[in-house]
């Protein structure tokens, strides 16, 4: 049904794919940043580095059900 949607949407599986690429990129540059900021803000930092982290095998996955889909 998501996936559906998204294809109606104009969602690519290509665009998805890219999009995990990036995420990976953004959140190796959240974790180096981590590593900038001073001891009081580097847990949020690095929290937020993780989180980010999350992200790509989650696009993929969607990724790969349009790719089935179309």
């Amino acid at each position: 049904m998501v996936v559906r949607l998204l294809h109606r949407a104009g969602v690519r599986a290509t665009q998805l794919h890219l999009a995990s690429l990036g995420t990976i990129v953004l959140c190796i540059s959240l974790w180096i940043r981590a590593k900038t900021v001073d001891q009081a803000q580097r847990g949020n930092a690095e929290r937020r580095a993780l989180f980010v982290g999350l992200w790509p095998p989650t696009m993929w996955q969607i990724g790969d059900a349009l790719t089935e889909h179309e």
